[in-house]
């Protein structure tokens, strides 16, 4: 049985780390499908050291070894951001020293930045997107020795040193998941919380957003059986009790996530659980059914709390919808938090100060602020940027740049928010040490509801 490795090279775990849930998918997918032809190792940077890690190359003979890239780098705010391009080289040269095995990148990441990071790390192939089909028809070609250009979704240079990035024909809608055991116990005991996914692919158009690139625009639900039956699996054998569902946005199916919390009623289980959501396509009953089924924490991508600025974002949703649902999740005593773009495109003093001064009728909330608005490769404010001449090619942003509104004092950010009387928490302000004691007591989920009542 020939051997495949794949390895997770994220280490980011602010606010929290972050269970390396695409390795679990990608292994999942070759066991059910070549379920004698390939022994799946994996390995997380997190729990193996270096050593460890080479201990294992050195003593196994691989076929090919995948690396997922989680994140590119840990802000999309202007004050704060650490780029992990030079750990991921890392890695990669820990594999180059003691093998010549064809190396695989591939992850969210990567998927937001693939001829970049392509260039950077060299790797012998890459995927963009979703991987499981990918992954199994490039093993497939590695090892029947036939050409590798005609794999959905592949990255690869060609013999004109160009980068070439191949479409996906065709996306699955069943992918099977098991956990990693010993990873499930990590990221439980670190992180207070296991991830999973019940859609993949995001349709909306937001000009900022990196979703569509990472799973596509065609939205696809995933068997909601499949998806309660891992939890089921989770919370009988390991006593997980909270999840946190990694959807672009959760509320973009309102018949699936009905069968979805339905199903969930009726497992019996006892679990708490949050997603992302959009302030839009969903009813007081909806959230209802949602709580019913354990749902304790909504993050809203709200993004603006003006009008003109949703506008500006193409957003589907206006104010009036914002407060309408933060009024849904109070009465129904549902955490609520709203994620903001300040200074973005478009912004200007008079909607900088509409945010704030609408920010003062949702309740008993938290804001999450980003300050300028993160440029990413093959988004519409990346094509804006160059239009305006803030940049002359993507491959600029190997280095985060961010659009600013000329048009705002941003100076004035920080102080105009702490005068609402609301809590924000900004990307440069402090972890308190309350949250590191909450998680040594044992309280798991997100967590944040304390930053209410906290002063920062």
């Amino acid at each position: 049985m020939k051997k495949i490795a794949l390895i997770s090279a994220n280490k980011h775990n602010i606010p929290y780390p972050v269970y390396p849930i695409g390795i679990s998918y990608l292994k999942s997918y070759l066991s059910l499908h070549y379920p004698d032809n390939y022994e799946v190792i994996t390995m997380d940077v997190n729990i193996q050291n270096r050593e460890a890690m080479r201990e294992i190359l050195i003593n196994n003979d691989f076929l090919l070894i995948g690396i997922s890239l989680r994140n590119f780098d840990d802000s999309t705010n202007v004050y704060k951001e650490n780029i992990f391009v030079a750990q991921y080289k890392e890695v990669i040269n820990l594999i180059r020293s003691v093998s010549n095995t064809p190396i695989v990148v591939g992850g969210t990441g990567f998927s937001v930045f693939p001829e970049i990071l392509f260039r950077e790390l060299k790797p012998d192939y890459g995927i963009h997107g979703e991987g499981e089909q990918a992954l199994c028809q490039l093993i497939t070609a590695i090892e029947q020795n036939i050409p590798t250009e005609k794999v959905g979704g592949l990255v690869y240079e060609n013999a004109d040193g160009e980068i070439v990035m191949n479409g996906h024909s065709s996306y699955i809608s069943a992918p099977e998941l098991h956990f990693e055991n010993e990873w499930v116990d990590y990221y439980w005991n670190e992180g207070g919380m296991l991830n999973i996914q019940t859609k993949r692919g995001c349709p909306y158009q937001c000009i900022f957003c990196s979703y569509p690139l990472i799973d596509g625009k065609r939205v696809r639900t995933l068997d909601a059986q499949s998806v309660v039956r891992n939890i089921e699996e989770l919370y009988f054998s390991k006593g997980i009790s909270y999840f946190f569902f990694t959807d672009s946005l959760f509320n973009i199916h309102r018949g699936y996530n009905e069968e979805l919390a339905k199903r969930l009623i009726e497992s019996k289980v006892k679990i708490n659980w949050g997603a992302y959501f959009s302030p839009s396509n969903m009813t007081f009953e909806d959230l209802k059914l949602y709580q019913k089924s354990g749902l304790t924490h909504v993050e809203f991508g709200s993004d603006s709390l003006a009008d003109s600025q949703l506008e500006h974002y193409k957003k589907k949703f206006r104010f009036s919808d914002i407060k309408k649902q933060s009024e849904h999740c109070g009465n129904l005593g549902i955490y609520y938090a709203h994620y903001l773009i300040l200074a973005g495109y478009g912004e200007t003093e008079q909607s900088l100060n509409e945010t704030f001064e609408h920010s003062k009728e949702l309740g008993f909330t938290i804001f999450f602020p980003y300050i300028g608005m993160r440029i990413y490769p093959h988004t519409e404010i990346c094509k804006i940027a160059i239009n305006e001449g803030i940049i002359k090619s993507p491959e600029e942003l190997v280095n985060p740049v961010y659009y600013i509104s000329k048009d705002v004092d941003t100076e004035t950010i920080i102080p105009l928010a702490q005068a609402t009387g609301q809590r924000w928490v900004f990307a440069d302000d402090k972890p308190s040490p309350f949250m590191e004691q909450l998680r040594k007591r044992g309280r798991k989920g997100l967590l944040w509801e304390y930053f209410r009542y906290l002063k920062i």
